[in-house]
């Protein structure tokens, strides 16, 4: 699952890709941004993303796809 979350007053998304259904990620910061509380994800590489629900400017919850390599990917 990739994602993306603006934050305000920051150029640059953080971006990653997490293990988790597209369903948790979206209630997770939900709930940050509704409670004022943080966003506590984990990426696919071990790495925890924390990030404060007032900061968050928008997120970009991606589909389920997997990212083929080599030449049979160019179908």
């Amino acid at each position: 699952m990739d994602v993306e979350i603006g934050i305000q007053n920051v150029t640059r998304p953080v971006s990653f890709a997490t293990d988790k259904s597209a369903d948790e990620v979206s209630a997770a910061i939900s709930e940050a941004v509704k409670n004022g509380e943080v966003v506590d994800l984990t990426d696919t590489k071990g790495r925890r993303i924390v990030i404060p629900g007032k900061a968050i400017g928008y997120a970009i919850v991606g589909s389920d796809t997997s990212h083929p390599v080599g030449f049979g990917a160019l179908n």
